[in-house]
């Protein structure tokens, strides 16, 4: 069990990397691409949506969010386009860290905040 997890895993490492790839490949369709760059943002961030310190939860979105995006991605980019970036992401063998998304994601993040506060600074002060 703890075998076949392990590959499910390093399967999941690699397609992330070879989505990235995918998107940056100009015979992928744009909505693809646009999906594609989400999902790889997202699993490449060092930020998540729901952290992951908080037990059960921070870890479980990584489990399903991640998972999901990335089939939904596989199943809009032609199958040949996909097989190439499968290989390359396997010679490859390193998955880069996205700081730009990490950026942008910390950037919504504290606009969000910020949004909340002033709402319930005005709505307080009345």
């Amino acid at each position: 069990m703890a075998g076949k997890l392990k590959d499910w895993a390093g399967t999941i490492k690699r397609d992330v990397y070879a989505v990235y790839l995918a998107a940056r490949d100009p015979r992928t369709p744009w909505y693809a691409k646009a999906l594609a760059l989400c999902v790889a943002g997202y699993a490449l961030s060092p930020i998540d949506l729901i952290p992951d310190f908080i037990p059960v939860l921070g870890y479980l979105d990584d489990m399903i969010i991640v998972p999901l995006g990335i089939l939904a991605v596989v199943k809009m980019i032609p199958p040949e386009i996909m097989e190439e970036q499968r290989a390359a992401a396997a010679r490859a063998g390193e998955i880069p860290v996205s700081r730009t998304a990490a950026v942008a994601i910390a950037c919504i993040w504290a606009a969000a905040v910020a949004l909340i506060g002033w709402f319930g600074y005005r709505y307080f002060s009345d």
